[in-house]
């Protein structure tokens, strides 16, 4: 596995580069151009900045997450073309730089959402949180009145700058079925997969977070015979899947290991991260130590080492600990030790797999 760790830009995140480059098999820097606008063409004088920057540490550029992809191509607009042109502009741009994968979502409206950010675990770090009852008796139109009434309430994942379209994004997506959806997944992937084998960039779709229907909004990418339905909307090996452990691994029914070797020819991009599973629905984010949550993370990289996984992994989410000040689930010191972690495991299955009989038989012979 190639490690590599997200990064939101000089001025925009509190983990600097120097600090990257000190955990041990990082290799390079997963990156977004965040300001500008989903639907807008990345301007290359940009890209060519940020690749300047990372260079500077010996950090590749090969993936980026995310090009977000604009609502029309969603709801399949009539506008949605022009939309789609523009993402074929940057796919161009990006391939200047060496980028070989996109990590992209389809979920309409929202990217994740929690109801916490800080929610104390019971070592007393902090971390991201949901809670399935709040969100299942909230009513997003009148949480977007209390907003526009007081900027400070806000809810975990919402772009503020879209909260003035909110209600007719609402309105537009109330007739909008899965189907739908998937269809206009479809559309896309269609005319844009043909420039991403000409150019050599990969796409990888990311799972709905949490992985089920939220504010009567459909979502596509949550299960795994959805993901399989998804991979052979197009052919090609450029149709590929964000494997997020900890987005998937909200639901009790996903098996994550199944899904690894089932699609481990599509899996273009990793996401490994632990999450607790309540009975109740809620779930919290936790360390990626395998006994720490409801993930076997254990058994998922080791499914990773059996199929000789040779692609792009992040620890994704960590906790917030010894104090740090840091963007949301995006601090340096819990993803810094997922990568250890994740690291020990594969050097493990390395050292082991395969030897294990005549290990055995060494330690019984020394025990005589």
């Amino acid at each position: 596995m190639r490690m590599v760790f997200r990064w939101f830009g000089e001025g925009n995140d509190s983990v600097s580069l120097t600090k990257i480059k000190q955990i041990p098999g990082v290799e390079g820097i997963v990156w977004a151009l965040h300001d500008i606008p989903a639907g807008e063409i990345w301007p290359l004088d940009r890209i060519q900045e940020v690749k300047k920057q990372t260079d500077l540490y010996g950090f590749h550029l090969d993936v980026v997450e995310s090009v977000n992809i604009h609502e029309s191509i969603k709801l399949g607009s009539a506008d949605r073309d022009v939309y789609i042109m523009n993402y074929l502009e940057t796919i161009k741009h990006l391939a200047s730089v060496g980028v070989k994968v996109i990590c992209y979502n389809f979920m309409p409206v929202f990217d994740w959402v929690r109801t916490d950010l800080f929610r104390s675990l019971p070592d007393q770090s902090t971390a991201l949180f949901y809670e399935k009852e709040k969100v299942t008796a909230m009513d997003p139109l009148e949480l977007v009145r209390k907003i526009a009434a007081n900027p400070d309430y806000t809810m975990p994942g919402w772009e503020p700058e879209r909260l003035e379209t909110l209600k007719d994004l609402f309105a537009a997506y109330q007739d909008v079925t899965t189907d739908d959806l998937m269809n206009n997944l479809q559309y896309f992937l269609e005319k844009v997969i043909p420039i991403c084998e000409e150019y050599d960039i990969k796409l990888a779709i990311h799972p709905d977070d949490p992985p089920w229907e939220i504010f009567g909004l459909p979502r596509i990418v949550t299960t795994q015979d959805q993901l399989r339905e998804i991979i052979k909307l197009v052919p090609s090996e450029y149709n590929g899947i964000t494997l997020c452990s900890g987005a998937l691994g909200a639901r009790k029914d996903n098996d994550i290991v199944a899904m690894i070797h089932d699609f481990k020819n599509r899996i273009h991009f990793a996401h490994i991260r632990n999450v607790k599973l309540f009975d109740n629905g809620d779930f919290i984010e936790t360390s990626h130590r395998t006994q720490d949550g409801s993930v076997p993370i254990d058994q998922i990289v080791k499914a990773y080492h059996d199929i000789g996984f040779d692609g792009y992994v992040r620890p994704d989410h960590g906790r917030h600990i010894w104090e740090e000040q840091c963007r949301p689930g995006y601090g340096l010191y819990d993803r810094a030790l997922g990568i250890m972690y994740l690291w020990g495991l594969w050097d493990a299955y390395n050292n082991y797999n395969g030897k294990d009989v005549q290990y055995v038989t060494n330690q019984l012979e020394f025990k005589k």
